[in-house]
């Protein structure tokens, strides 16, 4: 009788941890296994993601869709590409792709980049000396050889840049558009990490630092949208006889809108126009502040920016000594800002309403030039 009664217990123990684990894998109203790392896109236009039970959909850009299973049997829908995840080696095709892997601790995944120029990261620069990264060409004139030489598992590019992808598309090589510099969103942009996180199994490292960033940005936004008074700012400077202009909807506006400033081009462009002198000049002789992005070749200062183009001491933030500059050859700009939006916002707002931030506060990027 005792035996029996033993029998039935264990029989019902194993019943107990094998409903335990049928349960671990059910999925919750939207298909989603309770094993995957849920993914949601809140500020990035660009891509989207949809998650059922064994495979997750990723949608880039109009027309580029991907599959991405952890079983290669896995069936997946038509018109999808199938990608077996976690990927194990890659190539970058651009600083802000590289951006998303470190700030997920992933430079392992990293075969190839494109340049090492204004690369400030040790870590990146002693992989690509001692050639566990090579370098593939820039844009146009990649190496086809040294891209099949990495091996890579995909490929990151941005396809509507310069393009001359073709003869990679013929290797069979899965491509993979990252088209975070087309986000207006500083947020938008950052969110990008997500999708990188998504390919290499680290969704919930990416979730994590994105949320950080989402928090640390929107709290000083706040703030400074509180302010009495928005001061003026104008941005850029002449090249080769034209100005480049960012629009009033490009993600640098809204970085100054975010820190309590308001830019002097009020349009609906996003990538800006190229503008004579004179039309810049009106629009902006009279702005509070002027910033200034460049890769000067030593130290920029005002005598630096007169020599340029001597009727820059025309504008009154040239004159009241507020130009806000920095230097691409000094700090890691497009090495990893595209994954600090709320230090770039920082940096802004120390400028613009310093009694928002702590007292010895130093930017990151931007300072006003001495």
């Amino acid at each position: 009788m005792k035996k029996a009664v033993w029998i039935l217990v264990a029989a019902a123990v194993l019943v107990g941890c094998q409903t335990r684990k049928t349960s671990s894998q059910t999925t919750d109203g939207e298909g989603v296994s309770d094993s995957v790392v849920a993914v949601t896109v809140k500020y990035a236009t660009g891509f989207s993601v949809r998650d059922s039970a064994d495979v997750r959909l990723v949608s880039v850009g109009k027309k580029d869709r991907f599959a991405l299973v952890r079983n290669q049997e896995v069936q997946v829908p038509e018109g999808y590409v199938k990608v077996v995840v976690p990927i194990q080696r890659t190539l970058c095709m651009t600083a802000l792709q590289l951006s998303n892997f470190t700030v997920l601790d992933a430079h392992d995944v990293v075969k190839g980049i494109t340049s090492t120029k204004n690369l400030f990261n040790k870590d990146i620069r002693q992989r690509v000396k001692d050639g566990r990264i090579v370098k593939i060409g820039m844009e146009g004139e990649f190496d086809t050889e040294l891209v099949l030489a990495a091996n890579p598992d995909v490929i990151f590019i941005s396809p509507f840049k310069r393009g001359g992808y073709e003869p990679i598309k013929e290797t069979g090589i899965t491509l993979i558009p990252h088209l975070g510099y087309k986000e207006l969103s500083p947020l938008g942009q950052a969110e990008w990490v997500k999708l990188v996180g998504m390919f290499i199994g680290k969704e919930r490292e990416a979730n994590a630092v994105f949320s950080g960033i989402e928090q640390r940005y929107n709290a000083l936004k706040e703030k400074a949208a509180a302010v009495a008074q928005r001061p003026t700012v104008t941005s850029g400077e002449m090249h080769y006889g034209t100005w480049r202009a960012v629009g009033g909807k490009n993600y640098l506006a809204q970085i100054f809108r975010d820190a309590g400033a308001d830019y002097v081009v009020n349009d609906d462009e996003t990538a800006g126009e190229n503008l004579e002198f004179e039309k810049m000049y009106a629009l902006s002789a009279n702005a509070d502040y002027w910033r200034i992005l460049n890769s000067y070749p030593g130290q920029f200062d005002y005598d630096a920016l007169k020599a340029s183009e001597p009727r820059n001491e025309l504008f009154k933030a040239f004159r009241e000594r507020k130009v806000i500059y920095c230097n691409m050859k000094q700090t890691p700009y497009y090495e990893i800002s595209p994954v600090e939006p709320d230090v770039l916002l920082k940096d802004f707002v120390a400028i613009f309403h310093p009694e928002l931030v702590e007292k010895d506060y130093e930017g990151k990027y931007y300072r006003l030039l001495k």
